[in-house]
């Protein structure tokens, strides 16, 4: 293995070369500053945070006047419950790693550990009240936990987007390193460079054997700098000015190779990254499991029975009734609309297909003229989806009043009674049509085994301006990595989709 005299030959046994290392790593712990500001805000943010909703709590509770007045069997006043329990609250978002630095910033595993801490802290206080006798928790329980669990998850969303916002003004990025075949590295550095509000920045790839002559590799309209080979990785690092490396080859490493690596690497305050070979595959289902000293990736397979389908049935009942309840008045006055506008009926009942392949009648506010679908076939020849799904931006089918619920997705408010029904889900993949599924080959039809939703990865990634392939592989990532945490964060997202009006049409 070639990393070891690399790595040597930069300074760790050489005294000539020393004061380059050093100022490498200087560079490098200047640009990963970030990093560790962007975390002592986010503990700042929850101490205070915490404060508020306790103080709040207690306030309300008990006043302004009796917060050292003893209280409950125990007589503990409460004003110490209160900093008791401030305390244990930090205690526990610290016990349950929502600061962990390889979350933050990204995906829903930063805002589900938030939300366990949270209610793992309560859980804890109430156990305490009923063996204590304080009769303090339910009050806090009712006010403290909604007040504070909101005020932590808004935090970490508005540091997020000022986060995202700087990384899109290529700010506060991580400088990456490739090391991989072509072949391996490609589809991660097309990913990368597709979505730079990751905050990755590919700087160079190191190659199993560089071709002589050979300065970069084409990536889309974008040339990535070949820094070497794979006995290069560590001179490469200080090189690039990389802050992570990540590894696309690990099989073309080998196992002694990629220990040696990790040692090398860590000298140089560099993390490292190894892409497992399966794409769109993450989240609860994946763990490593040590196997005769080996690091197996475990995937379980996805589950969509008992207790996640209840939980998923539960939110979306609660979820479709509370919605319809709240925007009843929307719902009659495009109602009204509809029928002033054109003749025909409000609602346009569409056939779509559901979980298990199984038909049923999707409800939508109509949003063309009454017979659209005998008009469609004349319309083929201008159809601009790509793959299975018919589309135009300038349907002529459409009415003024579609145009405009089109718009704000408020043709697709319907779909709430299918939820209530059971036919559909809040979220899910995008719901076909006969002819779709009919024309799916296997991995397509992974979509079916759950339900079709009102929205999802499809709706909050760029709506009717996705490409089919992209559109199936949202799809197929969301039915692999289902969890309640997930399907709240793209409601959220949907909203801000909605009125954001991109892809729209």
């Amino acid at each position: 293995m070639a990393h070891r005299p690399a790595y040597d030959g930069l300074g760790r046994d050489s005294e000539r070369t020393t004061p380059r290392l050093r100022f490498a790593n200087r560079g490098r712990d200047r640009s990963r500053s970030w990093i560790r500001s962007y975390v002592v805000h986010l503990a700042w943010t929850d101490a205070a945070i915490v404060a508020c909703a306790v103080g709040v709590a207690q306030l309300v509770r008990f006043g302004a006047d009796s917060a050292l007045t003893p209280n409950g069997a125990a007589q503990v006043p409460a004003a110490v419950v209160s900093v008791a329990l401030a305390v244990m609250w930090v205690l526990a978002l610290r016990a349950f790693q929502t600061l962990d630095r390889r979350i933050v910033g990204s995906g829903s595993q930063e805002y589900s550990r938030v939300v366990t801490a949270c209610l793992s802290v309560f859980g804890v206080l109430a156990m305490i009240d009923l063996l204590f006798r304080l009769n303090i928790a339910r009050g806090f329980i009712a006010i403290a936990l909604p007040v504070g669990t909101v005020g932590l998850l808004l935090a970490r969303w508005l540091w997020r987007q000022r986060l995202g916002h700087q990384r899109v003004a290529s700010k506060n990025l991580e400088h990456v390193l490739v090391v991989g075949s072509e072949g391996s590295a490609l589809p991660v550095m097309e990913r990368l460079l597709r979505n730079p509000g990751l905050g990755y920045r590919v700087v160079g790839i190191c190659l199993p054997q560089r071709p002589a002559h050979r300065e970069s590799v084409a990536v889309g309209d974008t040339d990535i700098p070949v820094f070497g080979s794979f006995d290069d990785v560590c001179s490469s690092v200080l090189g690039s000015g990389a802050t992570t490396v990540a590894v696309t080859s690990a099989e073309a490493l080998g196992h002694e190779a990629m220990q040696e690596l990790s040692w090398d690497l860590e000298g140089l305050d560099v993390d490292m990254m190894v892409a497992p070979g399966v794409t769109d595959v993450a989240g609860p289902r994946v763990m490593v499991r040590p196997v005769a000293g080996l690091p197996l990736l475990h995937i379980d397979k996805p589950r969509y029975e008992g207790a996640n389908r209840f939980r998923k049935a539960f939110v979306d009942r609660v979820g479709a009734a509370l919605i319809l309840i709240c925007l009843s008045p929307v719902l009659i006055a495009v109602s009204i609309a509809i029928k002033l506008d054109s003749d025909g009926p409000v609602f346009y009942r569409a056939n779509r297909v559901g979980i298990n392949n199984a038909p049923f009648r999707m409800w939508k506010f109509r949003s063309m003229v009454h017979n659209a679908d005998q008009l469609k076939e004349n319309l083929r020849s201008l159809n601009q989806g790509a793959g299975l799904l018919f589309k135009m931006r300038d349907d002529p089918r459409v009415t003024k009043v579609g145009a405009f619920i089109r718009r704000y997705s408020l043709d697709e408010l319907p779909q709430l009674f299918n939820v209530l029904g059971g036919s559909m889900s809040l979220v899910g993949p995008r719901p076909p049509l006969p002819e779709e599924v009919e024309r799916y080959d296997g991995r397509v039809a992974k979509r079916m085994l759950v339900k079709p939703g009102m929205t999802g990865l499809w709706q909050v990634s760029g709506r009717s301006d996705l490409p089919w392939e992209e559109a199936v592989r949202l799809d197929l990532s969301y039915v692999e990595n289902w969890s309640i945490m997930q399907d709240a964060t793209i409601l959220w997202k949907t909203v801000r989709a909605v009125f954001g009006k991109d892809g729209a049409y």
